[in-house]
């Protein structure tokens, strides 16, 4: 992948330059071919599909049911020896309370989806696509010819706060989708920093991309960001938990080489995990100093802020915060920053619905589904491709297309 030279303006019109990294090409065919339907044909296939995988999950489900019941009927010896083999894995479990968490809640990866349907790129041999916000960070891609190839691109530009020197890694999985839901893949990894992007000069033959690709005259195009890194970013903070807190804290917590002196019994109060890890009987119970891994010191400075009575919730840092309030299951947290999305927050939609889903959410989720009033409502949810996506909210959103159908 090549990273873009920097651009004077910033809806530069051609001239790209691009830094190319280690790729590798993935040409994934399939024999069916999906014949022309309506919008909303195209809406209730995407939601049958979505229930068809529900209802194998289903049969699944109720085939245990069926071996718990029959568990159920065990004599009374064998019951003790259900009990005691319960006990024992209960057993287990807390002594892998912190490695459990650690796997299965992990959630603080920054990830998220630009697609965009490029309409003018045969006429022009070039086109850019909307931008789209992300993380405090607004996207958008850029398309040309290139001596007989396509070259894609990505660019970010930051929101303040940030500052000059600000930088973001991210892994990259560039995707464009085809005639007969063919497609063509190039991942690798990429900096962006000033008016610099990252893309391909050549991501495909342009003869190729015309046959194959372009389809009434519109190419589908998505990037999958994963963000594994930023510098010079951030607000002032609101509340210090430095060196100057070392009088009345009784453990430090480290971020990313970022110390935070905090006290053991007011988070213990706030998160389950932090009372197992301050009071249970692990080897962390007993240090002065603990590494928290895989998470970024400026989500845990506004969730900090948070648990301590601060407002650091806003449109910036309510997906970090949200996500370390889910991970170290504090419920205060959660529940200021599910009110601040159902009656502050300016995010679409459909990034709403995503973090209800991923962090269980029930009322953003009932709030989110009753903005949906039209199919192209629906189709921009079922476009974002959520990973979260539940049986309940796909079996609404059908009941919703159907709803529409009848209209």
């Amino acid at each position: 992948m090549r990273k873009t030279a920097p651009k004077k303006r910033r809806w530069s019109s051609g001239g790209l330059a691009a830094k190319q990294f280690s790729a590798k090409m993935a040409n994934n065919e399939k024999c069916e071919t999906k014949p022309e339907q309506s919008e909303k044909n195209e809406v209730l296939e995407e939601l049958n599909s979505q229930k068809r995988k529900f209802d194998k999950i289903a049969e699944k489900l109720q085939s245990i049911e069926e071996t718990v019941s029959k568990i159920a009927k065990l004599n009374d010896d064998e019951e003790k020896s259900m009990m005691k083999f319960k006990e024992q894995i209960e057993s287990l479990e807390k002594s892998n309370l912190l490695n459990d968490r650690s796997n299965e809640k992990l959630v603080t990866r920054k990830s998220f989806v630009v697609k965009y349907v490029f309409e003018n790129l045969e006429k022009y041999k070039f086109d850019i696509s909307k931008e789209e916000e992300h993380f405090s960070m607004n996207w958008h891609m850029e398309m040309q010819k290139n001596n007989g190839y396509l070259g894609i691109y990505l660019f970010a530009e930051p929101i303040p706060p940030f500052n000059d020197d600000w930088s973001i890694e991210a892994k990259l999985e560039f995707k464009m989708i085809g005639k007969n839901n063919s497609s063509v893949i190039k991942t690798g990894e990429g900096i962006f920093e000033g008016l610099d992007g990252n893309g391909f000069d050549d991501f495909l033959k342009w003869e190729e991309m015309r046959e194959d690709y372009l389809i009434d005259n519109k190419l589908t195009v998505e990037v999958n960001v994963e963000i594994l890194k930023r510098t010079g970013f951030g607000k002032n903070n609101i509340r210090e938990f430095d060196e100057s807190q070392k009088e009345v804290s009784d453990v430090i917590l480290v971020v990313q080489d970022t110390k935070f002196y905090v006290q053991k019994m007011y988070l213990a109060l706030q998160s389950s995990y932090f009372k197992a890890l301050f009071f249970g009987k692990f080897n962390e119970s007993e240090k002065s100093e603990i590494e928290l891994k895989d998470i970024e010191a400026d989500d845990f400075q506004n969730f900090l802020e948070l648990i301590h009575g601060e407002s650091s919730v806003d449109d910036d840092t309510v997906t970090g915060i949200l996500n370390l309030a889910d991970m170290y299951d504090s419920p205060t947290a959660i529940r200021r920053c599910e009110e601040f999305l159902l009656k502050k927050s300016k995010k679409s939609t459909v990034q709403k619905l995503q973090l209800a889903l991923r962090c269980n959410l029930e009322h953003l989720k009932n709030k989110c589904l009753s903005k949906i009033t039209t199919i192209s409502d629906i189709k921009s949810i079922m476009a974002a491709n959520l990973p979260e996506m539940d049986l309940s909210t796909s079996q609404a959103l059908l009941q919703k297309s159907l709803g529409f159908w009848d209209e």
